[in-house]
């Protein structure tokens, strides 16, 4: 369950459980799961197993589904626990809500239409289970005429055909002949869907027949087969067989109820189809080994799922993450960072300036500029580091290891914060009036103080730029797996270009006009190291996550090293 919930991003869920023991036992994994995985609950919610429908409490639970910002909610419990979720489901349809059910709840038995388009797109888990040899062919000839003194198959075709058989006190409803065959079932209903627990209730009828038959010819070794045969066998004396208990069944399964084994149970993940409307199908849309490597062990087929009526599917950013590992996570983190400021002090420009905002406009600009351009040129040398190790002879591995490529964002922030230190120390900008930009109007303006200084303060972060662009489109053609050498060289030619491009106009504007220039070069370049750098990986996550793998990362790394070899 909780790696559904992590591949699909879900962290925030609501919890509904049968008030019992087993349900305690279950939150309380749960929790402690979900608080390891960063995944937090919106409420929880017991259930109880034998209630009065339409109690006062209902009311309360039914506003809290409804209002709840939870999308997901997670099924646990009995049968009869259901009701409370079905007299919800009843008068407030649940739609755009994921339900996970975890126990063997057969709602696609269930005739109650608004219950089926409530869990309309949800999750079933459950065991992994095969078609049990013989068994379809069973079912489909067996009639209530061959078992008369059976009750059960009485029950079966007043289920599935809505008939009972003659003699019986069952009101209005019709009779069926005794040899009517369930081989002809109404509507889309399978043989094998009739009891989703036949795998298991087969398996464990054949288990308690091994550990009888050991038992036995353990008490035949000890005694004579007669008194073997007089000695009544208590049905705890079983266990201890039951636990060694390990056969391949008909289908070719191995079961072992060894708790040692556990840990490689396989599920079955099922979605819950109600299209069109009374339809009611679990169709199988992955599955999930239980032991294996990270990120292996679940398999979802995303084209087969039905969503709920109303849900939106939106896939978060994490930060195990394929896409963002491989980009050196840490790097992109400062990035995302140091652009948050670069947006932000366009503030400083708006408004009637004073001493503080004139001295913080340009100093700012400077130096959250700075960092952003010198981790650009970090990520660059990391991914030039990157391709030069996997060449053998190479001693140069310790330099990516230890992250020494790192160090360039502070040693160029370092030198940008002595310009800003000098240009303060010796002429800082100030408060001044311009009487000439417009006939009649005196507006008032931040003066740039020692303008050699405001130079060199932009003119190391245009060399700074140009290096950066100049490392990266040397290591464009590099096979990294998502082209992070080409985004970052695009980046940098719109960073380039809007600078370049600002030089002239800021020179030949005055007044507001000036300031407007500076202010949309500002957004511009950090539109465009946004947009060109982390767009790509957003794409690749949002609407290509079969690239987002660890399976998908070989591929493409595996694609590229063939087209270099051709």
């Amino acid at each position: 369950m909780m790696s559904l919930l992590l591949h699909f991003g879900w962290t925030w869920v609501a919890i509904f459980i049968s008030e019992d023991m087993k349900g305690e036992l279950f939150l309380r994994d749960l929790k402690a799961e979900m608080l390891k995985k960063g995944i937090c609950v919106a409420f929880t919610e017991k259930l109880l197993a034998i209630k009065t429908m339409y109690g006062p409490s209902d009311i309360t639970f039914m506003a809290r589904i409804r209002v709840s910002s939870a999308n997901v909610h997670i099924l646990y419990g009995e049968v009869g626990s259901l009701i409370t979720v079905d007299i919800a489901a009843e008068f407030y349809l649940t739609t755009g809500k994921v339900w996970i059910m975890t126990a063997k709840w057969d709602i696609v038995m269930y005739e109650m239409n608004h219950m089926l388009h409530s869990f309309h797109g949800g999750f079933s888990l459950s065991p992994h289970n095969v078609e049990v040899p013989g068994l379809r062919q069973f079912i489909a000839t067996s009639n209530p005429s061959q078992y008369p003194e059976d009750f059960y198959f009485s029950k079966l075709w007043l289920s599935f055909l809505k008939c009972s058989p003659p003699g019986s006190f069952c009101g209005k409803i019709r009779v069926f002949p005794l040899n009517t065959s369930l081989q002809f079932l109404p509507g889309n209903i399978d043989l094998m869907t009739i009891s989703d627990s036949s795998y298991f209730i087969y398996n464990a009828v054949h288990a308690v027949a091994h550990a009888l038959h050991q038992r036995l010819l353990e008490e035949t070794e000890m005694c004579s087969p007669e008194c073997a045969q007089q000695h009544r066998s208590l049905p705890w004396q079983l266990h201890p067989f039951l636990n060694k208990t390990e056969f391949t069944n008909s289908a070719g399964s191995l079961i072992s109820l060894d708790e040692e084994r556990r840990h490689l149970a396989q599920y079955d993940i099922k979605n819950t189809v109600n299209f069109p409307a009374g339809l009611g199908l679990l169709v199988k849309v992955g599955e999930f080994i239980s032991g294996s490597p990270h990120d292996e062990g679940l398999v979802i087929n995303k084209e087969r799922i039905e969503w709920p009526v109303g849900f939106t599917e939106v896939r978060l950013l994490s930060i195990g993450d394929t896409t963002v590992k491989a980009n050196n996570r840490a790097l992109s983190y400062t990035l995302l960072i140091s652009l948050l400021p670069c947006f932000l002090c366009t503030l400083l420009f708006i408004g009637r300036p004073n001493a503080a905002t004139c001295i913080l406009q340009q100093i700012t600009f400077g130096l959250v500029f700075t960092v952003a351009v010198s981790t650009v040129l970090a990520k660059t040398i990391t991914v030039i580091l990157a391709f030069m190790i996997t060449k053998p002879g190479q001693s140069i591995r310790w330099l990516l290891v230890s992250g020494a490529s790192n160090l360039v964002i502070p040693i160029c922030s370092l030198i940008q914060i002595i310009l800003c230190a000098i240009w303060l120390g010796t002429s800082p900008p100030f408060i001044d009036t311009d009487a000439h930009s417009e006939h009649g109007h005196i507006i008032i303006v931040c003066n740039k103080g020692s303008l050699a200084a405001f130079y060199c303060v932009l003119g190391y972060l245009g060399s700074l730029a140009l290096l950066s662009f100049t490392v990266a489109f040397l290591a464009r053609n590099l096979p990294d797996t998502f082209n992070e050498a080409k985004f970052l060289t695009f980046s940098m030619l719109v960073f380039c270009s809007v600078w370049v491009t600002f030089l002239p106009v800021y020179h030949s504007t005055k007044g507001k006009v000036m300031v407007a220039v500076e202010v949309f070069s500002i957004l511009a370049s950090s539109a465009g190291l946004l947009g060109c750098i982390f767009a790509p990986k957003c794409y690749i996550i949002l609407l290509r996550p079969e690239r987002n793998s660890l399976h998908g990362f070989r591929n493409k790394t595996h694609a590229s090293k063939r087209n270099l070899s051709s």
